[in-house]
């Protein structure tokens, strides 16, 4: 129940926080971004300590990740600071994730990989650099835009890498012709 608590205070928070990204209330983007993070880490700890960790809220938990971070990129790409790619790509990641995961490997939970894993955190550092910038007073465009276009690189290389695996165990199936 708490695990549900913190996961779905995350996901209140994604309309506001693209409102406050788009409209550059930095400070209030920051006090969500902290909210995120924090329920992020502990829905996870706090559903293992219940013992009510399950696939669904896996699930629950990854979208919710992926409805905040991309109304943060969405709203930087609206505002010129992020390549309209990135959130694209992003979408089109998560979509092969559980398309992946659920169908075609026919699994009751998420396929986890290890680079999808670490482009799923860092899709927070966008919008955790710009409203950092804008708190201390200093535009951060340059090194966001390279942070953007790295992050849209390693998510292809996602993109590409599950696709490589979904190929390879489909070789090595039993009733494959491979």
């Amino acid at each position: 129940m708490i695990a549900q608590l913190l996961t779905g205070t995350r996901l209140l928070l994604v309309v506001p926080f693209f409102l406050w990204m788009l409209r550059e209330q930095a400070a209030l983007a920051a006090i969500a971004i902290v909210v995120a993070i924090v329920t992020d880490l502990l829905d996870g700890v706090a559903a293992r300590r219940a013992g009510t960790a399950s696939a669904a809220g896996r699930l629950f938990d990854h979208a919710t990740d992926f409805a905040f971070v991309s109304a943060g990129l969405i709203a930087l790409v609206l505002r010129g600071l992020a390549p309209w790619l990135l959130p694209l790509l992003v979408a089109v990641a998560f979509s092969q994730y559980l398309i992946d995961s659920y169908w075609l490997h026919r699994q009751r939970e998420l396929r986890m990989s290890w680079l999808g894993r670490w482009n799923g955190v860092l899709y927070f550092v966008p919008a955790c650099v710009d409203v950092g910038g804008r708190l201390l007073g200093v535009s951060l465009a340059a090194p966001l835009g390279w942070i953007c276009w790295g992050l849209a690189v390693s998510t292809v290389l996602s993109i590409v890498d599950r696709l490589t695996a979904l190929r390879s165990t489909s070789r090595t199936a039993p009733d494959s012709r491979a």
